[in-house]
C-alpha cells in the first residue's frame, strides 16, 4: 500500500489531470466555468471567497514553491532549512485558517440558503467539503511540524517531490517513516488532483492574463442614443398588391378582381 500511493498513485493522479483537462476543454468548452452563484445570493458571498480564495492560493503556491525547488537554491541563497520551515509553518498556517473559515462560509451559504442548494450539484458541494477537510489535515500536520523546528521533515518532503518529478522507481522510501498525519495529506491531494478535471475547479487554469495585452475593447452603439445622419431617407413601408377593403366583424372580405388576359 506505501508503494502504490506514494509511488503509483501520484502518476495515475497526474496523468487524468492533465489528460482531463485537456479533454474537457476540447470536448465541453462551455462547461468550463466556475458557475458563479453571486447573482443568487450575494451578501455572504463577499467575504467568504476573499477569505478562501487568497488563503487557499497563498496555500497552493507555498506548496509549489517550497517542494519543488531545489534544496541547493534555498543554501545558495543562504536559507537555512529551519528558516524555511519556519516560514512555511507561519505564512501556511495564517493563509490555511483565512481559507478553513472562508470555506466554511461558502459551505454553510451553499448548504443552508434554498436557492444556492437547488443549483448546486454534488459535485459543486463535495469538493468543497473535500477541499476544507484537506485544509484542516494540512493545518493539523503544522502540530507535527512544530517538533521538527531543524527543518527536516521538510528536506524530506522536497527530497520525495524531486523523486517524483525525476521518475526515480524508490521514491516512496524517501517518506515511508513519515508521520501518518502526512501521509494522509499527500494521498487525499493526489485524490482531488483525479477530480479536479470533473469539477469546477478547473476555472483555476482560466486566468484572464490575455485583457492584460488585448489590442482594444468592443464598441456596442445603441440604436436608441445614436444620432440619424443628415440626408437619411427611411424607407417606405411596401404597398400590398391589391387595395384591401376595410371588413366589418361578421362579414366576408371581398375577394379582389383580376382582369383576364387580352
Amino acid at each position: 500500500m506505501e508503494f502504490f500511493f506514494f509511488q503509483v498513485f501520484p502518476y495515475v493522479a497526474l496523468t487524468i489531470l492533465i489528460l482531463g483537462s485537456i479533454a474537457r476543454y476540447e470536448r465541453d468548452p462551455f462547461s468550463w466555468k466556475s458557475k458563479s452563484s453571486q447573482f443568487l445570493r450575494r451578501r455572504q458571498l463577499i467575504w467568504g471567497s476573499i477569505l478562501f480564495h487568497v488563503g487557499i492560493l497563498v496555500v497552493f503556491i507555498g506548496h509549489l514553491v517550497g517542494l519543488l525547488t531545489p534544496i541547493e537554491l534555498f543554501d545558495t541563497i543562504g536559507v537555512s532549512h529551519g528558516v524555511k520551515q519556519f516560514m512555511a509553518i507561519f505564512v501556511g498556517g495564517i493563509a490555511g485558517i483565512m481559507a478553513v473559515v472562508g470555506g466554511a462560509m461558502l459551505l454553510h451559504r451553499r448548504l443552508t440558503d434554498p436557492r444556492i442548494r437547488a443549483t448546486s450539484t454534488f459535485a459543486d458541494t463535495g469538493i468543497l467539503a473535500l477541499l476544507l477537510l484537506q485544509l484542516v489535515i494540512g493545518l493539523g500536520t503544522i502540530i507535527i511540524s512544530l517538533d521538527h523546528l531543524d527543518g527536516g521533515a521538510m528536506v524530506q518532503f522536497m527530497n520525495y517531490s524531486r523523486a517524483i518529478f525525476t521518475f526515480q522507481t524508490d521514491a516512496w522510501l524517501q517518506i515511508v517513516d513519515a508521520h501518518w498525519i502526512f501521509k494522509l495529506h499527500m494521498a487525499l491531494g493526489m485524490f482531488i488532483f483525479i477530480l479536479f478535471p470533473f469539477t469546477r475547479l478547473v476555472h483555476m487554469l482560466s486566468v484572464p492574463v490575455r485583457y492584460l495585452w488585448r489590442p482594444g475593447y468592443q464598441i456596442v452603439r445603441s440604436r436608441r442614443t445614436a444620432e440619424r445622419p443628415a440626408g437619411l431617407i427611411r424607407p417606405k413601408a411596401p404597398q400590398p398588391a391589391f387595395p384591401v377593403a376595410a371588413v366589418r366583424p361578421g362579414t366576408k372580405a371581398s375577394q379582389p378582381h383580376s382582369t383576364p388576359a387580352q
